[in-house]
């Protein structure tokens, strides 16, 4: 008999096919436990009973079990899964709101504890949390700013700011025909001016009794420096210690400058001519003059405090025309702030000033160079030289002045000698 193909049951005839239903009990006995893992079958180990070859009496009994129809069992009908019951939730507590916490904006003002403000309450209003600071805070901190700006007297100090920023703004503010603005000098460039004057160079004032407290009067200086800085410290001096303005006479170069030009006249300044220096006198102005002009700042340190020649006499005619006072003030100090050492002429020349100063650390420091030195300054006004004793024609006589001139002179020159010797150190 020839080797019968097996078939194995429940499959109806056809190899390795079940019957869609339910695996029968041998396949189930086939099947790996759960949890147990299959071993694939190229690594089961063959038994001796796979190896024998079937006996005619199973192969006779296995066909006779093929031929007769073996009726299906009815399929199980097929468990629901039962419903997984939900755990009900956790009752979560609700996040802490943040919270931000502004400080006091000002210690000492009574509000000790710190300001708290809910950030989602502002968020919902679509507001900053800045916007959540009490307004007393505000104004708390307002109040102790403008004081420490205006000092304890803060209310009068920023109504009068206030009012001149009205003034500016609207327009009403008053200029002199030679475009002096008092209200800017005070509040601005005598403001700058005076800590430099102060804390820098620490300027000392003698005779402030000579300077008329009203009416005209020339005062007439020694002119130091490289810089004309020594002019704007006499001009702050004389604000502060005789409550005055010194209007000064510069030069043309001065307000060919584009800002400087500006500057100089709402400070005060005009033009060195005899036409207005004799109407500012005649209107019982306080004008300032330096008679040595670029050759008394640019001349080099070996002959500091040598008085340079005071030009032709013309702020003497001047005053002899006007008949008011010529005051002479020495200055000590203001040669050793910019120490010139050296010169460029040809450079001066192709910029069109009168030099170009070379000093121990200028050109090189750079900008660091034009700070000036903390030196020590000495301002000494002498008594008057009164002009209203002459005739009407003195001016006219160039003989007389020229002594006056002289006179002046001589005067500002050995007082700076006289300074000199008092003066313990350049520094000091």
């Amino acid at each position: 008999m020839a080797d019968a193909e097996i078939i194995p049951i429940g499959t109806r005839g056809r190899p390795g096919r079940g019957t869609g239903t339910r695996p029968s009990s041998a396949a189930r006995g086939l099947a790996p436990k759960s949890g147990t893992p299959r071993k694939p079958a190229s690594d089961a180990p063959a038994t001796a009973d796979a190896a024998k070859p079937a006996s005619p009496a199973a192969k006779q009994a296995s066909e006779q079990a093929s031929k007769q129809p073996t009726a299906p069992r009815p399929a199980p009908a097929a468990k629901k899964p039962a419903p997984r019951k939900q755990a009900a939730p956790k009752p979560v507590a609700p996040a802490p709101e943040p919270v931000i916490a502004t400080a006091s904006l000002l210690d000492g003002l009574g509000q000790d504890a710190p300001s708290t403000v809910p950030a989602a309450r502002t968020e919902e209003r679509g507001l900053s949390p800045l916007a959540g600071i009490p307004v007393g805070d505000w104004l708390a901190a307002f109040q102790h700013a403008a004081r420490e700006l205006f000092g304890d007297q803060w209310e009068p100090q920023l109504a009068r700011f206030l009012a001149f920023l009205r003034r500016r703004l609207t327009g009403d503010y008053t200029v002199d025909e030679y475009g002096f603005d008092a209200e800017v000098t005070e509040r601005f460039f005598m403001a700058a001016l005076r800590p430099i004057a102060q804390k820098w160079f620490r300027i000392e004032v003698r005779g402030v009794e000579n300077i008329p407290t009203e009416g005209g009067a020339l005062v007439v200086s020694n002119h130091s420096g490289t810089i004309p800085v020594d002019g704007l410290m006499t001009m702050v001096s004389i604000h502060d210690h005789a409550g005055r303005h010194l209007r000064p006479l510069g030069a043309d170069l001065v307000f060919r400058l584009p800002v400087v030009g500006s500057l100089a006249r709402k400070g005060g300044a005009t033009l060195a001519c005899n036409e207005d220096a004799e109407r500012m006198l005649r209107g019982g102005e306080l004008v300032g003059v330096w008679p040595e002009g670029f050759k008394g700042i640019g001349k080099p340190f070996s002959e500091r405090y040598k008085l340079q020649r005071f030009g032709r006499g013309g702020f003497v005619s001047a005053a002899l025309r006007t008949g008011v006072p010529i005051i002479p003030l020495s200055v000590v100090g203001a040669e050793e702030i910019y120490p010139l050492v050296g010169n460029i002429p040809s450079l001066a020349r192709l910029l069109g000033v009168p030099y170009i100063p070379i000093t121990p650390f200028f050109p090189l420091l750079g900008p660091l160079g034009l700070v000036p030195l903390p030196s020590k300054w000495l301002l000494e006004f002498g008594e008057p030289i009164r002009t209203d004793e002459y005739d009407d024609g003195a001016a006219e006589d160039p003989m007389l002045v020229f002594n006056v001139t002289d006179q002046v002179r001589e005067t500002i020159q050995q007082t700076l000698y006289s300074l000199l010797m008092q003066r313990e150190s350049v520094f000091k």
